[in-house]
């Protein structure tokens, strides 16, 4: 196939999804297939631009908003005039928030007809947004950590959540601007550096315990894994800096809690109404409880990230997981335009 992989962008996490495009680009290659490189702020990348910016790593902190406002320029419908993404079978989304992940990208290739990865409009808009994604996770029966939504006055917050609560973006991921409160000092910080990120903020119940995610692909659910930070919570740096976080795949589990996780990963993926592959967060509390945090419908895609671990624990290489994607997104397409 003919495949265009965009990455890039303008979001807080444009690092991380240059480092995912980076991956996908090399295994669809080595797959057989015909590959175009986008950067979604700057075009169609020649052989020189694709091997520098590929090889760049990601820095322990997200890019300022100064160097994203700097890339937000431009046509956004250029990227569907582009000659070289001609006769293209199908883009692979290899990008991580803003309009990439959250639905605006995946409306406009709709309408040109352009088949993509991932879920569509509506899928990717719904788990974008944490605050309508766990009112649709609590009405399918899978336990989420109660919040609110700010402003909220500390005295309402202390009462119905009490310490320590998380204060986050409610439309970022990768534990972008994400502040975890122990004191009512901390309260408006936390409130002022997640809104530097987005105009809804989510103050949440903090969940203690171990970090459980759930990769699906297609209608199956992969081997369950296990994040065990540094850190107190699995933050930006534990996420991408080397040695800062064990991954275990698959999870130390008992087997039924392992079936019982899988099923709430599957039922929080089909509230969402998302398709082809997604990655659902959890926490699981000293009582074995498991709490969905998040739905990620463009989840990490490096070798090492935690998607491509659950799929090579599953035994499907790097490479077989990137061309699988991209077949289970073509019969969605299909099934969309029959629909």
């Amino acid at each position: 196939m003919k495949i265009g992989v965009l990455f890039g962008g303008t979001s807080a996490e444009r690092e991380v999804s240059i480092a995912s495009g980076a991956q996908v680009v090399r295994a669809l290659r080595e797959a057989g297939h015909e590959v175009v490189a986008v950067d979604t702020a700057t075009g169609v990348l020649g052989p020189a631009e694709e091997e520098r910016l590929l090889a760049a790593g990601i820095a322990p902190i997200p890019p300022g908003r100064e160097m994203l406002d700097m890339l937000r320029t431009g046509d956004p419908t250029a990227l569907t005039r582009a000659p070289e993404l001609q006769g293209i079978d199908i883009l692979f989304l290899a990008l991580h928030g803003g309009s990439g992940e959250g639905g605006a990208l995946q409306a406009l290739l709709d309408l040109v007809g352009i088949p993509y990865t991932g879920s569509g409009p509506l899928g990717s808009a719904i788990a974008m947004d944490k605050d309508v994604s766990k009112r649709l996770f609590r009405d399918a029966g899978v336990p989420t950590p109660d919040w609110l939504m700010a402003p909220a006055p500390i005295d309402l917050v202390e009462e119905r959540l009490g310490y320590p609560f998380v204060v986050k973006p409610s439309k970022e991921g990768s534990s972008v601007g994400l502040t975890v409160v122990r004191s009512r000092e901390a309260y408006e910080p936390a409130i002022e550096l997640a809104s530097r990120y987005d105009d809804d903020v989510m103050i949440e119940k903090f969940i203690s315990g171990r970090e459980i995610t759930v990769p699906i692909l297609g209608d199956e659910a992969l081997p369950v894994g296990e994040i065990i930070p540094k850190h107190e919570f699995f933050d930006y740096e534990c996420k991408y800096q080397p040695g800062m976080a064990e991954e275990i795949f698959p999870a130390d589990l008992p087997p039924d809690r392992t079936r019982a996780v899988q099923e709430l990963a599957l039922a929080a993926h089909r509230a969402l109404k998302l398709s082809v592959y997604s990655r659902i967060d959890f926490r699981m509390d000293d009582e074995g409880t498991f709490w969905c945090l998040e739905a990620n419908t463009l989840p990490g895609m490096t070798a090492n990230s935690l998607f491509p671990r659950g799929a090579r624990a599953a035994g499907i290489s790097f490479p077989e997981v990137c061309d699988r994607i991209c077949r289970l997104a073509l019969e969605e397409h299909r099934r969309r335009r029959r629909g």
